[in-house]
């Protein structure tokens, strides 16, 4: 097989599959439609026979990725639009617990049995059925949850504690290695940094595997193993 031909395939598959990944939008795994996990399978097939096949060119591969964007893209346009085709299309969210109660005719319509049922609920941080409101399952396949009132987390307003402002973490060292453009952006240098890491016990940055500016605007220090502390240290 000529490696030159795959070599130049294989790039115009990976240019091509990009640009298809670019205009179809961004998505999750946890969060494709049956028809994008068909899409990629065929999609792969598609790359797969074309690049192992020399009487295939990379026009013909081009034109294939092309065609099956369009049709994508046709498809997405379609069910956005035209609201009478979503539900055969796509299908429909199904509830399975409505008001705290257990539909198992649309359990069992949905192909799931009880422990599916308890699994999806765990990956919810919820382990009892019972603390469960609505349980609506999702065309994609995963589970959203509306607890019940009494064992929803406390907020708060409803603790009446005085809100703080909320801002992104920001990772101040990576292994070791400071990330100057993140405390510069913080109005820090180095020297700040370094006097912090001494106050919290690190007096070199080897000892560091990670630190980040949290949320509440203090400095969080994760030590590194690699490092033995020596007494004291720490």
């Amino acid at each position: 097989m000529d490696y030159v031909s795959v070599l130049v395939k294989l790039t115009a598959g990976f240019v091509g599959l990009w640009a298809m990944a670019r205009l179809l939008g961004k998505k999750e795994i946890s969060a494709l439609t049956p028809f994008d996990f068909i899409s990629a399978v065929i999609l792969g097939d598609l790359v797969g026979n074309t690049i192992y096949e020399p009487d295939k060119s990379v026009l013909l591969l081009l034109f294939a990725l092309a065609v099956w964007t369009v049709l994508s893209i046709i498809f997405e346009k379609i069910t956005q639009r035209v609201r009478k085709l979503r539900k055969p299309l796509e299908g429909e969210p199904e509830i399975l617990i409505r008001d705290g109660k257990l539909d198992l005719t649309k359990l069992r319509k949905n192909n799931l049995d009880f422990e599916q049922l308890r699994m999806m609920l765990r990956a919810k941080d919820t382990f009892s059925m019972n603390e469960v409101a609505y349980a609506i399952y999702e065309t994609n396949g995963s589970l959203s949850i509306l607890k019940k009132p009494q064992f929803e987390p406390a907020t708060r307003k409803e603790l009446d504690i005085k809100p703080q402002h909320t801002r992104l973490p920001r990772s101040l060292v990576e292994a070791g290695e400071v990330q100057r453009a993140a405390l510069a952006s913080l109005g820090h240098d180095e020297t700040w940094l370094r006097r912090k890491l001494q106050e919290e016990g690190c007096p070199n940055l080897d000892s560091v595997a990670y630190a980040e500016i949290n949320e509440e605007g203090k400095l969080a220090i994760i030590p590194s193993t690699s490092q033995h502390a020596k007494p004291g240290e720490y």
